[in-house]
């Protein structure tokens, strides 16, 4: 009851701008639900003189919720079909991820940007968007503010290669019969996965080839969130070492993201059941409520950001974003090249 008293005003009004949000965003997947959530907690926030009888609650959505959304998207991963057939793809997916990551400290120490937000924006570029910066940011600690930071600078860049990656794969010759090369071109170079599907469908639609390319950049794209576990427990490691070395007293269980755990323990699962012939389908609904907690968690994200301060301080990590954007696309042409596939 304690609990429902202090939070439920907070919740309800994080599901207002969510549920109204998530219909948009199943409209326009170039944009994505989860931006929709920011863009309309950041404006209403700025309407609403008095937050603290919904501060405990927003702060809920915001930090817990986000949890609860990376748990469950483990049951959208099946990893026997993810290592079968990511084989092919996993020497790219490795080389973007290593490029945007060592990018995004290079750039930081050069640029002198605020240290988590150049992770998540090196994360959420190298793995898969919102998803990554949802498992990262308590990993790190990071503010709503940063988080919205990320989140903005990751949607900038989603929106442009779903509209220029079609045009511009035709352009550099990728094979028009097949959808495998731009397939895996996409899977690894647009970061969010609602981008990811709007660029590869519109390669099918434009060529015939059916769900050819879908299919592929889906299963790619999948096997890039398999890297939200290494990721997230090696920053953990960093900063429990960071701390120690400052002298502070660590605590595991507040650094070390258990959260992680229960999204392989979901994905296991996952593995197992439809192993043993139970439907991949029986997991769909809690894979929607997983995209749905993004959604409602980016509202209250929304709601704690001072759109304000955002666009004033958003010129370095956009050029942050870019940076890691270019680079990632290279580097995911250079080894499809080395490898024979494009």
């Amino acid at each position: 009851m304690e609990f429902l008293k202090k939070n439920t005003k907070g919740i309800l009004l994080c599901l207002c701008i969510a549920i109204p949000c998530w219909i948009l965003g199943q409209h326009f997947p170039i944009i994505g639900g989860p931006v929709f959530g920011i863009l309309v907690g950041m404006i209403l926030t700025l309407f609403i003189k008095d937050k603290s009888a919904f501060q405990s609650g927003i702060t809920f959505v915001s930090k817990k919720v986000l949890q609860y959304a990376v748990i469950l998207l483990g049951f959208g991963l099946n990893l026997t079909v993810i290592l079968e057939t990511g084989k092919q793809s996993l020497p790219i997916i490795v080389t973007t991820i290593a490029t945007s990551l060592i990018l995004a400290y290079v750039l930081h120490k050069i640029m002198h940007i605020p240290g988590n937000i150049s992770t998540l924006v090196g994360v959420g570029s190298s793995i898969c968007g919102g998803s990554a910066i949802a498992a990262t940011a308590p990993v790190i600690d990071a503010d709503d503010d940063e988080v919205a930071q990320a989140i903005s600078v990751i949607f900038f860049f989603n929106m442009i290669a779903a509209l220029l990656f079609p045009t511009l794969g035709g352009i550099l010759g990728f094979s028009t019969t097949s959808g495998e090369s731009f397939g895996i071109f996409a899977g690894t170079a647009v970061n969010d996965t609602s981008s990811v599907t709007a660029t590869a469908s519109t390669w099918d639609s434009l060529y015939h080839l059916g769900s050819a390319t879908l299919d592929k950049a889906a299963t790619v794209k999948l096997t890039r969130t398999l890297a939200i576990i290494p990721i997230t427990l090696a920053l953990a490691f960093i900063r429990t070492r960071s701390q120690k070395a400052e002298g502070k007293k660590v605590e595991l269980k507040k650094i070390f993201p258990m959260f992680i755990l229960y999204f392989v323990l979901a994905s296991v699962i996952t593995t197992i059941a439809t192993s043993c012939g139970i439907s991949a389908d029986v997991f769909t609904p809690l894979k929607t409520l997983s995209k749905f907690f993004i959604v409602l968690a980016m509202s209250a994200v929304g709601l704690n950001t001072n759109i304000i301060k955002l666009i004033k301080t958003g010129g370095k990590p956009l050029l942050l974003g870019f940076c890691c954007w270019v680079g990632i696309a290279l580097a995911s042409l250079g080894m499809q090249h080395i490898l024979g596939i494009w």
